[in-house]
């Protein structure tokens, strides 16, 4: 799942995605995300931070505490460079990347996280 405000910007992530051969749901806040997580059960979620309406700090913590969600892969996307780090992780997510995010590097996130 990706979770992006940005439609543009979700769009291009879902069509790289989908290139990989994944199939991709979208969602554009985090009350979506969350609503979306428990409708589908997502293998991976790519959230990115700052959201509208709930950022992905707190949609992530919402996230975790649902049943069976504990071992889902939840990656952060954020444009604040690594100064987020230590929240996202503490938030749990199990990662983070830094957008604009360098697509080569896409593909084998994609692979570590959901083979």
């Amino acid at each position: 799942m990706i979770v992006e405000d940005y439609a543009d910007t979700r769009e291009v992530m879902r069509i790289f995605v989908e290139c990989y051969g994944y199939n991709v749901i979208e969602a554009a806040d985090g009350y979506e995300a969350i609503e979306k997580s428990a409708q589908f059960h997502p293998d991976l979620i790519l959230m990115d931070l700052a959201l509208p309406l709930m950022d992905g700090i707190a949609a992530t913590k919402i996230i975790r505490k649902a049943e069976g969600f504990n071992k889902v892969s939840i990656v952060a996307l954020t444009g604040f460079s690594n100064t987020c780090f230590e929240k996202a992780i503490e938030a749990g997510f199990d990662d983070v990347l830094v957008k604009p995010l360098e697509f080569d590097n896409l593909e084998p996130l994609l692979i570590h996280y959901l083979s």
